[in-house]
C-alpha cells in the first residue's frame, strides 16, 4: 500500500507514531535484530548473526543488512540486549564497524560475552557497556526501556517493557515459563502483569516453539536424566550442548563432581563461557575439576567426562572431528557414551545425524533425540505463548523469532486467544509497522538484505559468487579459453577444461572438447560477418550457444567460463612472454559467462 510521505521536518519531529522495523529474525532462525523509531530517536533491540544453510558454500555466517542503519546513524540512541545467545549480540562487532551506538545495555553474561568478542575484532572503546539488573529503567531518547527477567536456556535473560509516547510495546526475548529453574531466577510476571495494567499497545512474542502443544519442560529435568546415564557409564561420557548454554555446562560439571570424574572442555568458546560464568558467579566448580584434553588420557575412562561443542554437527568442531577420528587427542573407544544434549536448528538435521552415525560406526552409544530426556528447549511451546499473550493483553501482536510458518501458527494462537485478527501482523524482515496509540498499518519498507561472511578470511562474500558455486555444484564447470585473430576469423589455440560434469552413455571429455570446438569454430565464422557494433558481445554470444548444445545433447547446465585472447598480430607466444600481452597484441578480453 502506497501512502503520501511525511514531509522532511515533520519526519524528524513528529512522535505521534512509532515504527517497528525487523531487520532480521523474521521468516528465519537466527540474524534477530529489531528496530524501533519514533521522531528522531531510534533504538535497536539485539543485533544476532544467523548460520548458512547447506546450500551457501564456503559461507559461515549470516548477518543482516544494515543498509536503513548506516543510512539513519545520526539518530541511534542505544542497543539493547535481551540476552547472550549468538543469534542476538553476534552481530553487534560488525554493526559497531558500520554506525556509532552511543550506549549498549544488557545484562552481565552477555556484556561479558560480548566484550571478549570486542576485543577479538579490535572494537574495544567504540562504545559504553551498561550492565542492568532486573526491573532498572533505561532512557534512550523518546524511549524507556524496563528489563523483566525471563527464563531461557542462558542466564540472564530479559524480556522488554518498553514505554513509548504512543503506548507501551513488550518485547519478550527467547522465553519459556520455566518455574524451577537451574538458577533460581523466576521469570517475573508482575512486571508483565503491571505493564498489562497500563496497557499494552503492542505485544512482540518468541515463536520458536510455536508449533508445539503443550508447555515446554524445565531445565531442571535434565538433571535426573544427567545423572542417569552418568551412573550407568562404564565408559567415558562425551557431552555436547551449545557453548552458550550456560545452564547445561553448569549442570554437567555438577554431575560429574557427584560421580567424582574429572572434566576436559573442549572448543575455546566453551571454555571461555564456563570461565565466565565462574567469574559471575552463576556455577561454582573447583580448580582441580578441569584437565586439559591431553590429560584426559592418562585417566581412568570412568574418571572423565569431555564436554565439547559441535552439537549441531559444524563440520570444524571437536565433537565433528572425534566423531571422524580427526582429532589430535580424542579418539572414540568402544564403549565411550556420547551425549548430545541440543536439537539440531532447522538446516543442521542431516550435519547431526552424519555426526551420530559416524559416532555409532566407532562404538560410542549416542545418547540423542526428544525423547531422552537430556535436553530440553529454551522456548515456550504453545500453552506458554498463550500464557504471555494473556499476561500482556496486548491491543496489537506482532510474532517474532521463527521460520514464516511458525509465524503464521503463532497469530492464530493471538486471534484464539482474543486479540482481533485485523490487530495482529505477520511481518517480514525490512518491512514497516507504523503505530499510534489506535492504530497499526504496514507503512513501506528499508532494505533488509542479507550479508555473507567468511570468517576465515574476514571476508564479504557477493551473493552472486553463492549463487555460483551452487550451479558449479550442481552441474559442474566448463571452462573454455582461445586465442583469436584481432577480427575473430581465426582461431590459434583451443582449450577446454571439464570439472564434475555428469554424463550418460560413459561419453569422454576428449569427445565433448571435440564437439565444443567444431561448435566454436562454425559460431564464429558465423560471427565475423556481424556488424561491428555487435562485436563486443562474442563472449555473450558464445556462451549462449555452448549452453543450448549442452542442454539439448546432454541434459546438463553445467557453470560456463569463457575467455578470448585476442591477438594483434598473427603471432603465437614465445615461451617468456606473459600470458595477456600475447604477440605484442593489443590486449586482452576477459569474461566469465554462467550457463542459466
Amino acid at each position: 500500500m502506497s501512502q503520501k510521505k511525511p514531509d522532511q521536518d515533520k519526519a524528524i519531529t513528529d512522535r505521534s507514531s512509532v515504527k517497528v522495523i525487523p531487520l532480521g529474525g523474521l521468516g528465519e532462525i537466527g540474524k534477530n535484530t529489531m528496530v524501533l523509531s519514533c521522531g528522531e530517536d531510534i533504538i535497536l533491540i539485539d543485533a544476532g548473526l544467523g548460520f548458512p544453510s547447506d546450500d551457501m558454500p564456503g559461507v559461515d555466517l549470516v548477518l543482516p543488512d544494515l543498509t536503513y542503519l548506516i543510512e539513519n546513524k545520526k539518530s541511534i540512541e542505544a542497543l539493547m540486549i535481551t540476552h547472550g545467545h549468538e543469534d542476538h549480540i553476534g552481530g553487534i562487532p560488525n554493526l559497531l564497524k558500520n554506525v556509532t551506538v552511543k550506549d549498549i545495555y544488557g545484562p552481565a553474561l552477555a556484556l561479558g560475552i560480548l566484550e571478549g568478542k570486542l576485543r577479538e575484532y579490535g572494537l574495544e572503546g567504540l562504545t559504553n557497556l551498561h550492565k542492568v539488573h532486573p526491573r532498572q529503567r533505561v532512557q534512550a531518547g523518546c524511549f524507556n526501556v524496563e528489563f523483566v527477567r525471563c527464563t531461557h536456556s542462558i542466564a540472564d535473560s530479559f524480556s522488554l517493557v518498553i514505554r513509548t509516547p504512543v503506548g507501551n510495546i513488550v518485547h519478550t526475548g527467547d522465553f519459556k515459563f520455566d518455574f524451577t529453574p537451574v538458577d533460581g531466577e523466576q521469570f517475573d510476571i508482575a512486571s508483565l502483569t503491571a505493564a498489562a495494567q497500563e496497557g499494552v499497545l503492542l505485544l512482540m512474542s518468541d515463536s520458536t516453539n510455536t508449533e508445539r502443544p503443550g508447555f515446554t519442560p524445565s531445565e531442571r529435568t535434565v538433571w535426573k536424566k544427567l545423572s542417569e546415564v552418568f551412573a550407568n557409564a562404564k565408559g567415558r561420557i562425551i557431552v555436547t550442548t551449545f557453548a552458550s548454554n550456560m545452564h547445561r555446562i553448569r549442570q554437567v560439571l555438577e554431575v560429574a563432581m557427584q560421580y567424582d570424574r574429572q572434566v576436559a572442555i573442549l572448543g575455546r568458546s566453551m571454555l571461555n563461557i564456563a570461565d565466565l560464568g565462574r567469574q559471575l558467579g552463576y556455577m561454582k566448580y573447583p580448580d582441580g575439576l578441569l584437565v586439559t584434553a591431553d590429560g584426559v588420557n592418562n585417566l581412568a575412562p570412568d574418571k572423565v567426562v569431555i564436554l565439547t561443542t559441535g552439537s549441531q554437527g559444524e563440520p570444524l568442531s571437536a565433537l565433528s572431528r572425534i566423531a571422524n577420528n580427526e582429532h589430535k587427542q580424542i579418539k572414540i573407544r568402544p564403549g565411550d557414551t556420547v551425549v548430545i544434549s541440543s536439537t539440531p536448528i532447522p538446516g543442521n538435521e542431516r550435519s547431526v545425524a552424519n555426526t551420530i552415525n559416524a559416532l555409532s560406526v566407532r562404538g560410542a552409544e549416542v545418547i540423542y533425540g526428544r525423547d531422552a530426556g537430556v535436553h530440553v528447549s529454551g522456548h515456550g511451546c504453545q500453552e506458554e505463548q498463550k500464557l504471555m499473550i494473556n499476561l500482556c493483553r496486548p491491543k496489537f501482536f506482532v510474532p517474532i523469532h521463527g521460520e514464516y510458518r511458525m509465524l503464521v501458527k503463532h497469530t492464530e494462537l493471538a486471534v484464539e486467544c482474543g486479540i482481533p485478527e485485523e490487530n495482529t501482523f505477520v511481518m517480514e524482515n525490512g518491512e514497516v509497522l507504523s503505530l499510534t496509540a489506535e492504530t497499526g498499518i504496514k507503512d513501506g519498507r528499508v532494505p533488509a538484505g542479507i550479508i555473507l561472511i567468511d570468517s576465515s578470511r574476514a571476508w564479504e562474500i557477493n551473493e552472486q559468487i553463492i549463487a555460483e558455486r551452487r550451479d558449479i555444484a550442481r552441474d559442474g564447470l566448463v571452462t573454455i579459453a582461445l586465442t583469436l585473430s584481432e577480427d575473430y576469423s581465426q582461431i590459434y589455440s583451443f582449450d577446454c577444461n571439464q570439472k564434475g560434469l555428469i554424463l550418460l552413455d560413459n561419453t569422454k571429455a576428449e569427445k565433448i572438447t571435440s564437439q565444443l570446438e567444431s561448435l566454436v569454430k562454425s559460431l564464429l565464422n558465423k560471427y565475423k560477418n556481424r556488424p561491428s557494433n555487435q562485436k563486443s558481445s562474442c563472449q555473450v554470444y558464445l556462451q549462449a550457444a555452448i549452453r543450448e548444445f549442452l542442454t539439448e545433447k546432454y541434459k546438463i547446465e553445467p557453470f560456463t567460463q569463457i575467455v578470448i585472447h585476442r591477438l594483434g598480430q598473427k603471432k603465437l607466444p614465445s615461451s617468456n612472454e606473459e600470458e595477456g600481452s600475447i604477440g605484442g597484441g593489443l590486449g586482452k578480453e576477459e569474461i566469465q559467462c554462467q550457463a542459466d
